[in-house]
């Protein structure tokens, strides 16, 4: 099923007060709709279960050690103990906050609506191609195929062993499961694309950048090469001073070479998120890098 984004404003109406009635509308249909793939969640099980073991580990530690010892030391050993035990405690919690906010299964569906969001963004031409790099679970290209079925989407990714549970399998089973069939996958590194220039008429990306380290800006450069003239990118990505430096100074660079419409939309103010979730979910700066080449 495609969500219907379409908003109709009158001559009276804001603007501002559209923006806001399509992003509410965007979150509804988001949450509406039904998944018929397995786009995993971006907070793994594995890594809630690790911070729980790690809490009860040091608990047990900590009780042992009071136990066993005496005097000074089993004071100090017993309190470090007992703080990493908490620490673990409130890490396990915000990790399934963070787990029950991203699944597609719950309420918030915060990842569909950043999908959906971001695929909305893109229209191809007929026999169109567009390149999805970091495609994790293929949650975005499917959604960016389904919109634009007269087009191709080609997507890259390195699925290391940090992200287990995402795979090309993965990918192609979902496509499939969505009766997607003008999608393909491929392993590839998002520093060094193995696209000449000029290749497709489309960009896009979620949430991957940031977690390469390096020089960001130089990354989407790098997938920027690849894009056609005319074409357009929809970015998605944490793009705060201290993972990307000054990205305003970027965008006036992206104009200085000649790419139009550049803009750097904020998606914590409703869009995707309220900043208090990006906040306490530790993605502030999310930002959707938008233009033509």
């Amino acid at each position: 099923m495609k969500p219907d984004y379409s908003v109709r404003q009158s001559r009276t109406e804001p603007a501002s007060a559209a923006a806001q009635r399509q992003d509410a509308g965007e979150t509804r249909a988001c949450r509406q709709a039904v998944a018929r793939g397995d786009y995993k969640n971006w907070m793994p099980k594995g890594m809630i279960w690790s911070f729980l073991g790690g809490a009860i580990g040091c608990g047990i530690v900590a009780v042992v050690l009071n136990a066993l010892l005496n005097g000074t030391l089993k004071t100090v050993l017993t309190i470090v103990f007992a703080a990493l035990a908490v620490i673990f405690c409130g890490m396990t919690i915000w990790a399934a906050l963070m787990h029950r906010a991203f699944s597609y299964d719950g309420k918030r569906q915060m990842s569909r609506q950043i999908i959906e969001g971001t695929a909305a963004h893109v229209k191809l031409p007929a026999g169109g191609k567009c390149l999805d790099v970091g495609c994790g679970s293929g949650a975005l290209a499917i959604a960016v195929a389904k919109r634009n079925p007269q087009a191709q989407v080609v997507s890259i990714d390195r699925w290391g062993k940090e992200y287990a549970s995402f795979s090309k399998q993965l990918c192609e089973d979902n496509a499939r499961a969505e009766g997607v069939k003008n999608t393909s996958f491929r392993q590839g590194d998002a520093t060094h694309l193995d696209f000449p220039d000029g290749t497709f008429d489309a960009v896009v990306s979620n949430y991957v950048y940031h977690n390469i380290p390096g020089d960001r800006q130089q990354y989407l450069l790098e997938t920027l090469r690849t894009l056609k003239k005319g074409g357009t990118f929809a970015l998605h990505d944490i793009f705060s001073q201290s993972k990307y430096g000054d990205m305003q100074a970027f965008t006036q660079r992206l104009k200085d070479m000649g790419y139009r419409k550049v803009a750097l939309i904020d998606t914590t103010d409703g869009k995707y998120m309220t900043k208090f979730e990006a906040t306490w979910m530790g993605l502030s700066g999310s930002a959707l890098l938008t233009g033509i080449k």
